[in-house]
């Protein structure tokens, strides 16, 4: 089965089909692929071909897979973070001018930032994501915190301290680990690698640094202190939702799937009104009251195969994709927020989505995740050295964690 799946002979289709190669959703890509096509008049059509559920697994399919030169790959889904390891050795299509210029109007800089890799765009921003601080009104208004206002990790951890709760955060050891360092040593003013241009034998980091400190002081505060419940070294992004819907739940970092997913129990009937109600949102908190936070970025940008045989058909398919209309059609039905700033002005989407100018603001204000060619290896040495987050110490993580993926990327250790 190896040598099948590594012997570029990529799905059969006729001369204008292309296929693109989605992460798992609701439908809503299948069903953007199907109007586009039709949209196309024939110059085009395109089938889906679904990735693995995880993003770790859909980055090694689609690694082997450009690796072995499959001429299918027209069109992928690509996380974020995976878009450096795939540019560099020259993995992707280029971008034509025309392409990036239309496709980039109007879109907010996170997205661009995460789609884009030695100063050049390589992927196209398709749908963005970022992390917002969703909060317990009762719980703000007990701890005498003014919403209004930016909030920093300082104030919500002696809310919850003070009033007896849980904070809402990711503490397992996966990818929400490194999720969580990088918003923090970002909204320090920091940023885990140094120089993302950097070779393996020459990468430096900055997690041995003050913004390193600071952040390893909240996460080892949030686990030493009790304050992210029993649960928090296994905690996901789904189990801390279920934590701050109940009685004990205050403040919490989360992606937007929050709303559609209390709103869903709501009307299942597992959720009271009262606990919707209770809910407020603001932009992720900061680490200091003078600096703004540098929440975190997800999304999905869109690559075409280096051997694709039809990369200028995949590139005009790619336009209509990510077009303003499809973005916010696909925010409303399957809840991914969009790149482009226009689509926000959907009426449809406010009334889904009540915080979504609070999703676009966080959006522009986003900052990626170590954008680097080794970025496995970075993502997989932070999970092993900062969880559990009772095991962090401020004045030994960042440094051993620093050293240890480090010897990584130059072949003293293994992960």
């Amino acid at each position: 089965m190896g040598t099948l799946v590594m012997s570029g002979c990529g799905p059969a289709s006729a001369d204008n089909t292309l296929t693109w190669y989605i992460n798992p959703d609701a439908g809503g890509q299948a069903a953007i692929a199907q109007k586009c096509s039709d949209e196309s008049g024939g110059r085009y059509s395109i089938e889906t071909s679904l990735l693995p559920n995880d993003a770790a697994s859909q980055r090694e399919q689609l690694a082997r897979r450009l690796a072995a030169g499959d001429t299918s790959l027209d069109i992928m889904s690509l996380d974020p973070p995976f878009v450096p390891e795939l540019a560099e050795p020259g993995f992707l299509a280029p971008v034509p001018e025309d392409v990036a210029e239309a496709t980039t109007e109007n879109v907010v800089e996170g997205a661009i930032a995460g789609a884009t890799w030695k100063d050049e765009l390589v992927t196209v921003p398709f749908w963005a994501n970022t992390q917002i601080l969703w909060y317990r009104k009762s719980v703000a208004q007990a701890a005498g915190i003014d919403v209004t206002q930016p909030v920093t990790w300082e104030q919500v951890m002696e809310a919850a301290r003070t009033q007896e709760k849980t904070l809402g955060v990711q503490g397992q050891q996966g990818e929400s680990m490194t999720v969580w360092v990088n918003a923090l040593v970002e909204s320090a003013g920091g940023s885990i690698i140094v120089d993302p241009e950097a070779t393996a034998e020459t990468v430096e980091l900055g997690l041995d640094t003050e913004a390193g400190v600071a952040a390893a002081e909240v996460i080892s505060t949030i686990g030493k202190d009790g304050l992210g419940g029993p649960g928090l070294p296994t905690q996901d992004e789904s189990a801390s939702l279920i934590g701050f819907q109940g009685d004990a739940g205050s403040f919490m970092v989360n992606w937007p799937f929050v709303w559609p997913a209390t709103v869903a129990a709501v009307e299942a009937g597992t959720l009271d009104q009262a606990v919707l109600d209770d809910i407020g949102w603001g932009i992720y908190p900061r680490m200091t009251e003078d600096q703004e936070a540098a929440p975190p970025l997800g999304g999905i940008n869109l690559g075409v195969g280096a051997q694709s045989d039809n990369p200028e058909l995949a590139y005009e398919a790619i336009e209509c994709i990510v077009s303003v209309e499809n973005q916010s059609e696909y925010f409303v039905t399957n809840g991914n927020p969009p790149a482009n700033t226009e689509a926000y002005e959907d009426p449809r989407i406010e009334e889904s989505f009540p915080m979504a100018d609070t999703i676009r603001d966080s959006l522009q204000a986003a900052a990626p995740r170590p954008q680097t060619p080794f970025y496995n290896e970075v993502s997989t040495g932070i999970q092993q050295t900062w969880a559990p987050p009772s095991a962090v110490d401020p004045d030994s993580t960042p440094a051993s964690s620093s050293d240890f993926i480090t010897s990584v990327l130059r072949g003293e250790q293994l992960l």
